[in-house]
């Protein structure tokens, strides 16, 4: 407009040219007027992804769309979203039509803030084509995977997709190359393929609901009642982690006194060695605040993992459960384990383990299922573990299970034992039936060898467990041994990758 101005004032002879000049400048100057209207209709269509009317039937479902997940585990203003205006590039099947264009295509991706720490999260969403991954959506999400790995930061995915996008084709399926309760299934081929192939009929739920694949697979770790709950959840989970493998585990100011003594453990554990008790209620109440977010509690029982803190620090908890198949080691169990105890070293996490073991679980079923080879990946895992490691024994440790729970022979930094431990081959009842068979006084034979091995004493002497603890003390133990082992460093010669027997 300036320029105009002078280009009138410099006289009549320009006036013809400053008057077309002024009106090129008009067309100009209206033009970002246009664009900023542009990109606020592509901002406001982009917020609304497949529309109103989807929004509407996503809500129906119980299910909450993609932006309201992220708004949900986010701290409050905290999103920063990219590539909000990226589109599908198919041409193919009337793909090229404005309204099956869609800015942002089928998942939200961004970064944010989780108790204000960074983290970056896509989310995929399903009122634009189901959700279904296309080769713009695999390109979003593989751009801020690349970004966190930058900023040394971690990548949620909330997923809620139908696969591959059809109408793409291979370029669909070369996106999941690249980044690879009732209202959420899992399966690789769906209820109509299963059917055509095998002539099973089965339903959605059965194939890949969350009660399958928490109770029966194992492959989700956890199952909740609905999307707030789910999202609720994960920012706990994600606030016990560090944000990369560089990170050391987590410390918050802690309120728990870390000499705090817990009386109700000195009579926790039944006098008769076959009677069960929860192991549970020992990790509740040695831990800070009797906070513990278990993974996977519906999956081989037999065992429990999850991550809880003590004296402000994060720690991964692995134990026994007596109260399911006596706390025997199985497949299942060993595998949940092994890859519980990985993701710690993996992430910096010291880890406690609690022991009633009475050995693995025998049978045909087992046997033929290979738990020799499962068996040794928990085995594997406690001994490649560099992370600090706290063992205590509070009943049964027996035979090859024994040595499997982060036993001192497994390089286990500090081993308790409680005044109820038993440490042996097996039980005194097998033990006596095999030793003395055909022994008159069974009874007898049977007192002497528990005066004899079931009892802690047979491993205190020969260094296998470092001291015998009274039980109540068993919180404040561990807070001093994880303080003397946050400087641990272990120096281990250098190999291309570990050949754990999978």
């Amino acid at each position: 407009m300036a320029a105009a101005v002078r280009l009138v004032a410099g006289g009549a002879g320009l006036g013809v040219r400053a008057g077309g000049f002024r009106s090129t400048v008009r067309s100009l100057s209206s033009q970002p007027v246009s664009v900023s209207e542009r990109i606020e209709h592509k901002r406001r269509t982009a917020l609304l992804g497949g529309g109103q009317r989807r929004i509407e039937a996503q809500h129906q479902r119980g299910k909450l769309t993609a932006r309201e997940r992220i708004s949900l585990l986010l701290d409050p203003g905290s999103f920063v979203e990219s590539d909000m205006f990226v589109e599908h590039r198919c041409a193919d099947f009337g793909m090229a039509a404005d309204k099956n264009k869609f800015p942002g295509d089928s998942v939200v991706t961004g970064r944010g803030r989780i108790s204000g720490r960074l983290v970056y999260v896509f989310s995929q969403d399903f009122t634009v084509f189901g959700g279904s991954l296309s080769g713009a959506h695999a390109q979003k999400i593989c751009k801020i995977m690349d970004q966190a790995m930058v900023a040394g930061a971690p990548v949620i995915g909330l997923n809620d997709s139908g696969g591959a996008r059809i109408q793409e084709g291979v370029e669909s399926l070369a996106g999941y190359a690249d980044i690879f309760l009732d209202t959420s299934y899992l399966f690789i081929t769906g209820p109509d393929v299963v059917k055509s192939v095998t002539n099973e009929d089965v339903t959605q739920e059965q194939l890949g609901g969350a009660k399958t694949h928490t109770t029966i697979s194992g492959v989700a770790h956890r199952a909740f009642e609905n999307d707030i709950d789910a999202l609720c959840n994960l920012r706990d989970f994600f606030n016990y982690l560090p944000l990369s493998n560089q990170d050391l585990a987590p410390v918050r100011e802690c309120h728990d006194p870390s000499n705090r003594l817990v009386p109700e453990l000195d009579t926790i554990v039944p006098l008769e060695s076959t009677k069960a008790y929860d192991m549970l209620d020992i990790i509740y109440a040695i831990t800070d605040e009797r906070e513990f977010f278990e993974i996977m509690p519906n999956y081989a029982k037999n065992i429990i993992v999850g991550f809880a803190r003590m004296n402000g620090r994060t720690v991964g908890i692995v134990g026994n459960q007596p109260k399911v198949a006596s706390g025997c080691l199985d497949i299942n169990s060993s595998v949940k384990g092994a890859r519980f105890v990985r993701f710690c070293d993996a992430f910096n996490i010291p880890l406690i383990t609690f022991v009633d073991v009475p050995g693995f679980l025998p049978g045909t079923s087992q046997e033929y299922g290979g738990i020799i080879r499962h068996g040794a990946k928990l085995l594997y895992a406690f001994a490649e573990a560099t992370v600090p490691k706290v063992t205590v024994i509070t009943r049964k440790a027996y035979g090859g299970a024994y040595d499997v729970m982060s036993s001192k022979h497994l390089l286990g930094d500090t081993n308790y034992a409680w005044p109820t431990a038993e440490i042996a081959v097996m039980g005194a009842k097998g033990a006596v039936e095999i030793i003395f068979k055909g022994h008159k006084d069974v009874e007898a034979a049977q007192a002497e060898y528990i005066d004899k091995f079931a009892n802690p004493f047979p491993a205190a002497v020969r260094g296998f467990v470092d001291d015998i603890i009274q039980p109540s003390s068993t919180r404040a133990r561990i807070c001093c041994d994880l303080d003397v082992l946050a400087s641990k460093k272990v120096h281990r010669p250098w190999r291309k990758h570990a050949n754990i027997p999978l």
